[in-house]
């Protein structure tokens, strides 16, 4: 029976390839697609993730807007390395499929209750500000989560957005600390694991080669995504962050990691969106989080090649 998944997203060129790594992967049953600002304001993460599904040719999958700023603080977003249009890269259609009226945490919520309980797994790869605001809304969801696998947060590659802060965490704060907090099984990808998970020149090649539509997009935005990251580390390519979320899901066996306490800092002068990641365990808080540390890159990047070949 396949997994049944909830993807929360803010699209992103890597956001564009995990969505279409799920589609091509018949081990997961997509239930929808909910929305939240980040990489980009929300009026533009809900069109990218509609002109995502139309380019798979699923326009059957819903989309759900979501929260349109964190809790507690104003909107961060990173156009400097998604572009202005959060897709950059190739020119799609605009989609023509339409958006669900129903706001994004209102359908978390209402599946999450009408599923049977712990068979519905999370899949958030932006700021967790839609997941936390459906636990507050409807704490009687929490215990029906299967788990949430996100990506997000660092500790040994410490923060891309401040010196201690990995982006979606640093985005909204409190709703990654109540999420940490909720007692719901999490796996988390990192930086520390998704910065192993880099393109190169042979892959994108191989993606711009096949005979669908699909590879030759996700060739184009990593070739513009790329651009960034090589600047800014000296990498020789970009890393697929949100793409290990399905991967995991797929074939777990590719990550390597520990079952460890995982705290959000919301205080800190310098450190606000920090994972604070008992990795050693030298505190007695209990564990709450399954944090990946290292990717088989050559097999993930083989899974990837294989799915995206059976896509449209």
């Amino acid at each position: 029976m396949a997994q049944k998944i909830i993807i929360d997203t803010d699209p992103g060129q890597d956001d564009a390839v995990a969505i279409l790594l799920a589609l091509a992967s018949p081990e997961l049953e997509l239930l929808g697609v909910t929305v939240v600002a980040g990489n980009v304001p929300l009026s533009r993460t809900e069109m990218n993730t509609r002109k995502i599904l139309e380019l798979a040719q699923r326009p059957d999958i819903p989309v759900h807007a979501g929260c349109a700023g964190p809790m507690d603080r104003e909107l961060v977003t990173a156009e400097h390395v998604h572009g202005q249009s959060g897709l950059d890269g190739i020119e799609l259609p605009e989609p023509t499929m339409p958006l669900q009226e129903q706001h994004g945490v209102d359908f978390i919520i209402d599946t999450l209750r009408a599923q049977p309980a712990n068979s519905v797994t999370l899949v958030p790869i932006g700021p967790l500000t839609n997941i936390a605001t459906a636990f507050r809304r409807a704490p009687d969801i929490i215990t029906r989560v299967q788990q949430i696998v996100l990506m997000g947060g660092a500790y040994f590659e410490v923060g891309n957005v401040t010196p201690a802060a990995e982006f979606n965490i640093y985005v909204d704060p409190i709703a990654a600390k109540e999420v940490f907090a909720s007692g719901v099984p999490l796996v988390v990808l990192p930086l520390d694991a998704t910065h192993e998970a880099l393109t190169s020149a042979e892959w994108i090649a191989e993606m711009r080669a096949l005979p669908n539509r699909c590879g030759p997009a996700v060739a184009s935005w990593t070739d513009f995504f790329e651009r960034y990251d090589k600047e800014k580390y000296g990498s020789k390519g970009a890393p697929l962050h949100d793409p290990c979320t399905i991967a995991w899901l797929l074939q777990p066996d590719l990550f390597t990691g520990r079952h460890i306490n995982v705290e959000i800092e919301t205080q800190g002068e310098f450190t606000t969106g920090m994972t604070v990641a008992d990795w050693w365990g030298v505190t007695e808080r209990t564990p709450n989080t399954l944090f990946i540390r290292h990717v088989d890159r050559d097999r993930l990047f083989a899974l990837l090649s294989e799915r995206l070949a059976r896509l449209p």
